[in-house]
């Protein structure tokens, strides 16, 4: 998760510079709520990408780690976004990632909730 988040906080400062080289700082408030909202697009578009081409973002395929449905076939776009959406809830508040803990397949909350799963990939 840390090489994750190290990914992604990259993907995102780019994707920062960008918006605040097109509408310059400092900015009022109503762009700083669409600065949030297309940050918080910016994440869903890196994950969903590569979670519906392979399953894996580069840090996964770095652990030979990949997402899939219960039934080990691929996401599809409706399951995909649903994982995203119950990450943001349970990994935002706290619980999401310890409930791999308690949970009897070692699975998150989002891929409880979400069907899917993370497994290890071949190469």
């Amino acid at each position: 998760m840390l090489y994750e988040a190290l990914l992604l906080t990259a993907v995102l400062f780019i994707a920062g510079f960008v918006f605040t080289a097109v509408f310059h700082s400092p900015l009022p408030p109503i762009l700083r709520f669409a600065f949030q909202l297309y940050l918080l697009l910016v994440m869903a578009s890196y994950f969903l990408w590569y979670w519906l081409h392979g399953g894996q973002t580069l840090p996964m395929k770095t652990w030979h780690l990949r997402i899939v449905r219960t039934d080990g076939q691929p996401l599809g776009l409706k399951q995909a976004c649903l994982r995203f959406l119950l990450a943001l809830i349970g990994v935002g508040l706290g619980f999401g990632i310890l409930w791999a803990l308690f949970d009897r397949e070692r699975l998150f909350w989002h891929d409880r909730m979400a069907g899917t799963k993370v497994v290890m990939s071949n190469g």
